[in-house]
């Protein structure tokens, strides 16, 4: 992460620079939030489809190993393996 600038030693342009600079930043990363976002949504609705799927052909939507998992979850008790995005 950059440091700050030191604010009292910059002119007006300086500053009115990095202002825009930093906006522009500020939209680009918004606009890659809003990919990401939007991607999410894609998958997580993918996921219901096929788990109402399972659910109407009459398997379980939820295994036993999936309750234990959230079960651990819940306790607090995290998979060491998971990226930890949670």
């Amino acid at each position: 992460m950059d440091t700050f600038p030191d604010l009292g030693s910059m002119s007006d342009s300086e500053l009115k620079g990095l202002i825009q600079q930093l906006t522009e930043e500020e939209m680009k990363i918004s606009y890659e939030r809003r990919i990401l976002h939007g991607k999410i949504d894609i998958l997580r609705a993918e996921l219901v489809s096929r788990l109402r799927n399972k659910h109407q052909s009459g398997e379980a939507a939820i295994s036993g190993d999936d309750v234990t998992r959230l079960t651990e979850i819940l306790a607090g008790h995290r998979d060491e393996t998971s990226s930890g995005a949670e």
